[in-house]
């Protein structure tokens, strides 16, 4: 089957149109480096299939990241029949810069003008467009699908080759001298691409490095400018005399006055978060869970009271009752949430404010060894950290991808929303508003930290290329807001039906049958108990020996929200319902009990810090390798129960001794710290004289 390639610069509408084309529904957003991988499916033209490929973002065909060379390497194989380049009409000029350099190649193109906006920047002449470029133009709008089937029917055409004027102007003799096998074609490309002085064209095409060195000699030392400055100059005069320009600056906002200023960005960020987080995890997100548990209550009920007439109480329907019904309602009742949380995230990507967030985190992330395109990853990280190691694979620089990668489980998941909201419920009620948002930052400062020492020590990352751009401010559509929440709840439907119930069912069945195999209904002498009793000591000095919430740990390890169905299906309750596990925890007579706040704090830092599923494991191991995975799982552990252990003997010495004491013995503790620290820098600084040539690297001046 026959390939068209789908290519443009990042944030032009490309996986709109690919969805648009082949009726799919991945993932669109309006950053850098959403797609950084390519994407087939088919697509039908006529009476004719074709496979439609959807690559990364790029600006040019000298790629300066990632996902800019997987989409070179892409198009330079040259397997496919024609390319359909999208650009955004807002952005003529530096779209249709990729598109001369397509051009140039004599590549079969198709370019697709997509209108993005209302306001448009420019109003174009498709016609006049297309004789100047001597491609088929075509003014389209992907979201609505305007033009689109127009578009299909342009790519069965033939392009008649029209030579492009401002290549004429250049000298390219003397290096098409040099590569006299070549036919006249491949001559001026190999000659536009050593005026680019493109190292990757040459190496993908079997050149060695002395080799390449001697074809750079031979073109001026501003070859690159020349040839840009000629491509600018062409663009200039091919806009003026086909597009009409509006009075209108595409991007820019009144509003960045206020969410990008210095003294604003964060504290803004941070109450806009509050305020998604008091939606999702209180009013309207606790609502919806309270409706939704008394539904499920209502057909499980039946269902049960059924199937024990039955099979009476025999273990098969303990099997279907706890295991099954009550951990699929447990987790099902948080539903809500989850999409809540996905549906507010996905509206401040869709509105343009993440573009502006990653601007406004980049210093604070270069100076620990990463880049803003980062923060793309981690954020992605609260959603999903599946999903968001898959995104470190975009960074420039080896190391920070690990280091992305590493930081992911960091960043507090949607899995762990059941945690926070049952346990820490319990024991915090109204202000466990306060304790969500604290263990949020907590995860995300402990990341910056982790990152610090990694770049500091074993992972020194270079300095980076991070290209943005910020789209204007808009409002998504409804259907756009239809398909987010169709995802999440299939996303969340299909992990409950495989995961979830396998891990309830391993669960249930070595927390009912002693080593043995005799079954005990109260789990007492059981598998379970008798693995989790012999590594509760480990735990007691996080203040949580407790022998079920060990367990309940381990069961967290393939997917976190086992850990809240675990501690229903232990403590009995018959049915789904959110207030009674929570009721159940704080009762000594349950088999899962924590017997304060202090300890429940602790617990609550521990599964925000440990370990990530397995899924995370499995794609941390593809993306940066075994050694490093291992690494990294040793890290989360350790810092896991180092932070625990703090949390819970900080807040149990403020609850024996008082606030002003034991405020005043960590205060003394950082001081004394602090000027170690001060002590270490001033010895250092001593030994490396200030006129040193190599003093910034040694000791940082």
């Amino acid at each position: 089957m026959e390939e068209i390639l789908l290519v443009g610069n990042p944030n032009s509408g490309k996986t709109t149109l690919y969805n648009a084309l082949t009726r799919s529904n991945e993932h669109i957003g309006n950053w850098h480096g959403v797609t950084v991988e390519e994407k087939k499916k088919t697509m039908k033209v006529g009476d004719k299939n074709f496979l439609l490929v959807d690559t990364p973002g790029l600006y040019s065909l000298c790629p300066l990241s990632f996902e800019e060379e997987v989409s070179f390497k892409i198009i330079e194989n040259k397997k496919y029949k024609k390319i359909i380049n999208i650009c955004d009409r807002n952005n003529l000029q530096r779209n249709l810069y990729l598109s001369l350099c397509l051009l140039e190649e004599n590549l079969d193109i198709v370019i697709a003008i997509n209108e993005i906006d209302k306001k448009v920047k420019y109003k174009v002449d498709e016609k006049k467009l297309s004789n100047l470029l001597g491609c088929d133009v075509l003014l389209i709008n992907a979201e609505k699908k305007i033009k689109v089937q127009s578009l299909k029917e342009s790519l069965l055409k033939e392009r008649a080759s029209k030579p492009l004027p401002y290549l004429r102007q250049i000298n390219f003799s003397v290096v098409k001298d040099y590569f006299k096998d070549k036919s006249e074609n491949e001559k001026e490309i190999f000659a536009i691409k050593a005026f680019e002085r493109n190292e990757n064209f040459f190496k993908l095409k079997g050149f060695k490095d002395e080799e390449i060195k001697k074809i750079f000699s031979l073109v001026p030392e501003n070859s690159l400018e020349v040839l840009t400055q000629a491509r600018y100059a062409f663009l200039d005069e091919v806009i003026e005399k086909s597009c009409q320009k509006v009075n209108f600056t595409y991007g820019k906002s009144k509003l960045d006055k206020i969410l990008l200023n210095k003294y604003l960005a964060l504290p803004l960020f941070l109450l806009i978060i509050a305020f998604i987080f008091f939606l999702t995890f209180f009013s309207l997100g606790a609502f919806l869970s309270d409706l939704l548990s008394s539904f499920l209550n209502l057909i499980s009920s039946p269902i049960l009271s059924w199937l024990k007439n039955i099979l009476g109480e025999s273990w098969i329907y303990y099997l279907f009752s706890d295991a099954i019904f009550n951990g699929l309602s447990t987790v099902l009742s948080f539903l809500p949430q989850v999409v809540l949380l996905f549906f507010f995230l996905s509206l401040l990507e869709d509105s343009g404010y993440m573009s502006r967030i990653a601007f406004t985190f980049e210093d604070i992330l270069g100076k620990v060894g990463l880049s803003g395109k980062s923060i793309y990853t981690l954020l992605m990280g609260f959603g999903c950290s599946t999903t968001a190691i898959m995104t470190a694979r975009n960074m420039d620089d080896k190391n920070s991808k690990i280091k992305t990668a590493l930081l992911c489980p960091y960043m507090s998941c949607s899995a762990k929303i059941p945690i926070y909201t049952v346990i820490g419920g319990a024991f915090f009620g109204a202000k466990n508003i306060f304790v969500i948002m604290g263990l949020y930052l907590l995860g995300v400062v402990v990341a910056i930290l982790v990152s610090l020492i990694l770049d500091r020590t074993v992972l020194k990352s270079e300095n980076q290329t991070f290209i943005l751009e910020f789209p204007p401010y808009r409002v998504t559509s409804l259907k756009r807001l239809k398909n987010i929440l169709k995802n999440n709840v299939k996303t969340f439907l299909v992990k409950v039906g495989s995961i979830m119930i396998a891990m309830n069912i391993i669960v249930f069945l070595l927390s009912s049958f002693t080593f043995k195999l005799q079954f005990v209904l109260d789990g007492s002498g059981s598998m379970l108990e008798s693995i989790g009793r012999f590594l509760a000591p480990i735990f007691e000095p996080l203040g949580f020996n407790n022998w079920a919430i060990v367990s309940a740990l381990l069961a967290g390890l393939v997917a976190k929200e086992v850990v809240v169905s675990s501690i229903a299906m232990f403590n009995g309750i018959d049915y789904n319902a959110t207030k009674l596990i929570s009721s159940s925890i704080l009762l000594s007579t349950s088999v899962v009990y924590f017997p304060s706040s202090v300890s429940v704090l602790s617990f609550l830092v521990f599964c925000l810090l440990y370990t990530p599923c397995l899924a995370s494991i499995s794609m941390m191991k593809a993306e940066i390798g075994t050694k490093w995975t291992v690494i990294g799982i040793l890290i989360q552990l350790a810092v896991a129960y180092v932070l625990s252990f703090i949390v819970y003997n900080t807040a149990l010495s403020f609850e024996i001794f008082g606030f002003w004491p034991t405020f005043l013995v960590i205060l003394a503790i950082l001081l004394v710290l602090v000027s170690i620290i001060l002590i270490y820098h001033l010895i250092k600084h001593k030994k490396c004289p200030h006129n040193c040539p190599n003093c910034h690297k040694k000791c940082g001046k």
